[in-house]
């Protein structure tokens, strides 16, 4: 839980947090929600360790797909 001037907002937490309250992103309201600075640093550090998930076998079998029947299929 974080305190925001007189207001509560909602943060995620350990299941062990003796404060945590069970519940679903479904079950906090939007006005309760706790929203953390997100930084171009923190968006690009896993690009750092990411591989990709096609080769240039997969690109070449889609170019020809697409050449054979249009991007649609």
């Amino acid at each position: 839980m974080v305190l925001d001037s007189l207001h509560y907002l909602l943060n995620t937490c350990s299941p062990g947090d003796p404060e945590a309250i069970e519940m679903t992103w479904i079950d906090v309201p939007a006005d309760k929600l706790f929203e953390p600075h997100v930084s171009m640093a923190d968006m690009l550090r896993p690009l750092a360790n990411t591989k990709p998930t096609v080769n240039e076998q997969d690109l070449e079998k889609w170019k020809k797909f697409t050449e054979d029947f249009g991007q649609e299929g």
